[in-house]
């Protein structure tokens, strides 16, 4: 048997037994809010920590290197020793790609896509719970010309750092009706990006993990873009 509590059992005749509680759900249950995420500049390709106010590790994100279609690998911290499970592409250009994450037994997370014109100015991404056709929120820049001045100066050292105490780029994922549930903002960091994401209205822990890992996606696109 694996050390893995959420990797699914390699024996054809248990693939179709299902874990008796949802172990994914109850890592993310219990963590203190707001998480603060970590992107390390140096990197040959992209890692992320996530860690809760008390600074516990929650998740640990690494993207797969020399992969034309995207797919990243979620694991619990930065031993890589418990794989959570993994968000992949549906496709190779990320202009308006769709991105899916999945538990270690196959089993979806949720989704989320990035509208390409209409992102061209405010970011604008939907993200989708498991088996939605419609987006159930929709993540868009709430302050666009914070951006683009931490884009043309955030990377200056000193400089760019004194920027980020008056600009903070702040994203929110919003109901279809509007309403408020999640925001992700850019904090001031030397030789790394940081990140807050604070939660602003109670979900269910499937829900917020599929957000977190919909704003990973997020800052990693955007940072890409400038």
């Amino acid at each position: 048997m694996s050390d893995n509590p959420y990797e699914a059992p390699k024996s054809e005749i248990l693939s179709t037994v299902q874990p008796v509680s949802d172990r994914l759900d109850d890592h993310f249950a219990n963590v203190q809010w707001p998480l603060r995420m970590r992107f390390r500049f140096w990197a040959l390709t992209s890692k992320i920590d996530i860690e809760d106010a008390a600074g516990r590790p929650v998740l640990h994100v690494k993207q797969k290197f020399f992969k034309l279609r995207e797919h990243i690998e979620i694991f619990t911290d930065q031993t890589r020793s418990v794989k959570l499970g993994d968000i992949t592409a549906d496709r190779i250009i990320d202009w308006s790609a769709r991105y899916s994450f999945a538990d270690s037994w196959g089993v979806a997370i949720g989704a989320v896509g990035r509208k390409g014109w209409r992102s061209l100015w405010r970011a604008n991404y939907q993200s989708y719970n498991p088996g939605d056709a419609e987006p159930d929120y929709v993540i868009s820049e709430e302050n666009p010309m914070a951006k683009f001045l931490d884009g043309m100066v955030g990377q200056i050292p000193l400089v760019g750092l004194l920027t980020l105490y008056f600009f903070h780029p702040k994203y929110s994922a919003k109901r279809i009706n509007g309403e408020p549930v999640m925001r992700l903002t850019k904090r001031p960091a030397f030789l790394e990006s940081r990140f807050q994401v604070d939660m602003l209205q109670q979900l269910p822990a499937r829900e917020q993990l599929n957000l977190v890992l919909s704003f990973f996606m997020l800052a990693m696109l955007e940072r890409r873009r400038g």
